[in-house]
């Protein structure tokens, strides 16, 4: 005999995912970074870049640990705030005046961010664990940041140099994070093991140049990163070129040398 309609409505309803529960930190997590990058889209059309860059930067702390929790209980909630918010903030604060050209490198930036984040997703099993395919999101996020608050830092405000150098990085960053330049990810560290005296004295310094003068600190260590990728590229290029020069060489070494024996 089949059971009433209403019934099975109610079963349904109570075996529902809402009812079974949530994972209650994820989402904590996931609403603290969109609150923040939200925060820092209306600080943006309100004119404080200051504050607007600051929240960008509390929103890939959110981000970083909404990745470490999402690990550890198996779920999985990424959403686009990391790179919609610095494309708002550069097209405000220096890409308006460019007109059509400003607002075509917000949305390739913001366009780029997007392929690149969904090109991890497919990727994210089958490339090098210690190496990013093109510039990640959350550092060309921080450049942006970086060169806002080093802007306010040294007293440039009111100066019109900003708008043809962001307009060039916009660009710059734009195709790096679409590249297949590698960029290291610092995965295969492993820091609750043994590393080098040299390393914690280098987390030290940096500490130390952090809190002293963070702005200039934040600027030269995403800088260096930067262009770390394109220096890894080149070197990985150089040597394959000289295995490449090298093989023809030797094997016709071996080829001759088995001519002449008996």
């Amino acid at each position: 005999m089949r059971e009433p309609l209403h019934v099975l409505a109610g079963r349904g309803a109570y075996d529902s995912p809402l009812r079974r529960g949530v994972y209650i930190l994820p989402n904590l997590v996931t609403t603290g970074g969109l609150f923040s990058g939200f925060y820092s889209m209306i600080s943006t059309f309100a004119g404080h870049y200051e504050l607007a860059s600051v929240m960008i930067l509390v929103a890939h702390v959110f981000d970083g640990l909404d990745g470490r929790i999402a690990r550890l209980t198996r779920t999985s909630s990424r959403f686009g705030v990391e790179y919609v918010a610095p494309g708002i903030l550069a097209y405000k604060w220096a890409l308006e005046p460019w007109g059509t050209w400003g607002w075509l490198a917000a949305s390739l930036y913001v366009t780029c961010g997007a392929l690149r984040l969904a090109r991890f997703n497919v990727q994210v099993e089958s490339v090098e664990k210690r190496a990013f395919v093109g510039l990640p999101i959350p550092a060309a996020a921080d450049m942006v940041v970086a060169t806002v608050l080093l802007y306010y830092f040294l007293g440039g405000e009111g100066a019109t140099h900003k708008h043809i150098i962001l307009l060039l990085l916009i660009y710059s960053l734009a195709g790096l994070m679409v590249s297949e330049v590698p960029y290291y990810s610092f995965k295969d560290i492993h820091w609750q093991s043994r590393q080098p005296f040299w390393l914690l004295i280098a987390i030290i310094v940096a500490f130390k140049l952090v809190i002293a003068q963070p702005q200039i600190a934040l600027f030269s260590v995403i800088s260096l990163y930067l262009l770390s990728g394109p220096v890894w590229w080149l070197v990985r290029r150089t040597r394959r070129l000289r295995r490449v020069s090298h093989a023809p060489a030797a094997s016709s070494r071996s080829g001759s040398t088995g001519a002449a024996s008996p």
